[in-house]
């Protein structure tokens, strides 16, 4: 199970995505959904998790679970 994090990039303008405890970043997209969406895909691969998407502003406005990861309180989910 691996949590993943989606951010901007400053210095090259793409949207990053890292492995929760990573120094290196995993992959790199043009756009903020593609990057949510490799993400998922990384975690997926790797037996689920969670993925959570950072704004402009650095602060995490979403999260989702991965299958098949376990969250123990899921919310009830109404953007997807």
């Amino acid at each position: 199970m691996s949590n993943y994090h989606v951010s901007k990039d400053k210095d090259s303008g793409q949207w990053r995505v890292t492995k929760e405890g990573a120094d290196r970043v995993s992959a790199f997209a043009d756009t903020q959904g593609e990057a949510e969406h490799i993400a998922k895909q990384m975690s997926a691969n790797s037996g689920g998790g969670e993925v959570r998407i950072h704004g402009l502003d650095g602060k995490i406005r979403d999260s989702d679970t991965v299958p098949p990861g376990h969250d123990p309180f899921p919310p009830k989910d109404r953007k997807h």
